[in-house]
């Protein structure tokens, strides 16, 4: 027998903002955002320093990496940090480990980053902690790396809870029953593990008359193309397929492509995160019926504080997380400004008329 929130998706969806399913890289238990704060005597002590920072980017080329990285100049600007680098691996680890050792030439007293790949990679970053650098890390950590020690912190979003998220949106707009394909991230990348675990065992455990029938990895960098090859195999080979879960937001503008190339307009698409041209279709009526969002430039501010308690030598959280967003057409609006701290943007304002 479902459990009681099977029949109630609307509630389940309510409950999902007020707390935080994910734990961190290593099990740690979250602490909120809100716990993180410098008092006007640290902050002159941090001005003073006249730190510099670097940002290391996975990838660059979404509008989540880029509210991070503007929650992250708009606190660093507040703090007196100025920032030196910023860079961007087009998810290739040994890039990212090229642009640490780039921008290490620059002497930052900060790097914020957030690794590719947690084995290939932990070489640099330790290498960079030796020195003397303080890292953030955002949503993973390096392999063998410990907070307080190696790291000061990692800020994250509920991943997790952002997978139940788009689970429970899934069932809603399906009416609790369907057959529906997944297309998820095939890599060694903790938060998109975690929307994939999430997603599946709540829509296996919530919902017993969905059925996930197919499941296709991507692996990029062109994640949109792989993913609406991978969308197109599942509907292909699965006729009967109602909805189908990508792993983030460019995925599911590959899954978009998909579903208009075979004609069909009924499909049910749901994912994370909110960017610009799924929150169009979701506006205009389309295919995305729904999504767990992040909050990435309030994440970008949480770890430039951060960063201020590791120059100041003051403890830290190991793992700061905030809660999950799930958004629909109904919310859309206040969802945009709640993420990105500014309103809709032209293009989906026109969307929604």
């Amino acid at each position: 027998m479902a459990p009681a929130e099977a029949a109630d998706p609307k509630a389940a969806l309510a409950s999902l903002q007020s707390s935080v399913l994910s734990l961190g890289p290593n099990g740690e238990k979250p602490e909120s955002a809100a716990v993180v704060q410098l008092t006007d005597d640290e902050l002159a002590k941090i001005k003073a320093m006249k730190a510099k920072a670097a940002i290391v980017m996975h990838y660059a080329g979404n509008d989540w990496s880029q509210a991070q990285i503007d929650g992250l100049k708009t606190q660093f600007g507040a703090m007196g940090i100025e920032v030196v680098a910023v860079t961007d691996a087009g998810f290739k680890p040994d890039k990212q480990v090229a642009d640490i050792e780039t921008v290490m030439a620059q002497k930052p007293n900060v790097i914020v980053s957030i690794p590719t790949d947690p084995v290939a990679t932990a070489n640099a970053y330790k290498t960079a902690a030796d020195a003397g650098v303080k890292l953030v890390f955002m949503d993973n950590v390096p392999r063998g790396m410990q907070a307080g020690k190696d790291y000061v912190s990692v800020v994250s979003a509920d991943n997790y809870g952002n997978g139940v998220a788009a689970a429970h949106l899934m069932a809603q707009a399906l009416g609790g029953k369907g057959q529906i394909g997944i297309v998820y991230h095939a890599a060694d990348f903790f938060v998109t593990r975690q929307r994939y675990d999430a997603f599946k065992k709540t829509i296996t455990e919530s919902y017993p008359e969905i059925k996930i029938v197919a499941e296709q990895g991507i692996g990029g960098p062109d994640f949109s193309g792989d993913a609406e090859k991978a969308a197109s195999a599942i509907l292909v080979s699965n006729a009967g397929v109602k909805g189908i879960w990508a792993v983030w937001d460019v995925p599911a503008e590959g899954v978009i492509s998909a579903a208009r190339t075979a004609g069909r307009d009924d499909l049910v698409i749901t994912t994370c995160d909110l960017g610009e041209n799924v929150a169009i279709d979701m506006a205009s009526g389309g295919f995305v019926k729904g999504l767990g969002a992040q909050r990435p430039y309030d994440q970008g501010v949480t770890e430039a504080k951060l960063a201020g308690y590791g120059l100041l030598g003051k403890a830290a959280p190991a793992y700061v997380a905030l809660p999950a967003l799930p958004v629909s057409k109904d919310n859309l609006a206040d969802a945009w400004q709640a993420v990105y701290h500014k309103p809709v943007t032209d293009k989906i304002k026109r969307s929604m008329d």
